[in-house]
């Protein structure tokens, strides 16, 4: 990948509420893509900064995150129902409830 020798990440020192964002971000995106690969792609970003998100606001008891969280788990899991991923969609609405 060209920006990994280039451009480090800044995804690590992203606060939770940052990650949030960005975990919505990829989530609209998804919904607006109009090829299914792609908008499975941004699915997997979304579920990769919500662990994130998910996981600070554990050490930081951040309620308004977990809610947040919680919304965009059962999103995600509308987003995956709609591409034939049933079984995906199935375990985003169980984060969703557990963290809901």
């Amino acid at each position: 990948m060209l920006f990994g020798g280039i451009i480090s990440s800044p995804r690590d020192i992203l606060t939770p509420v940052q990650a949030l964002e960005l975990a919505n971000v990829y989530l609209e995106n998804a919904f607006k893509a109009t090829d299914p690969y792609v908008a499975l792609i941004l699915g997997h970003d979304t579920e990769v900064s919500l662990s994130q998100a998910k996981g600070a606001s554990k050490r930081y008891e951040l309620q308004v995150v977990r809610e947040g969280v919680a919304t965009a788990y059962v999103k995600l899991g509308k987003l995956l129902d709609t591409h034939g991923r049933h079984d995906e969609a199935q375990a985003c609405y169980k984060k969703g409830e557990k963290h809901g």
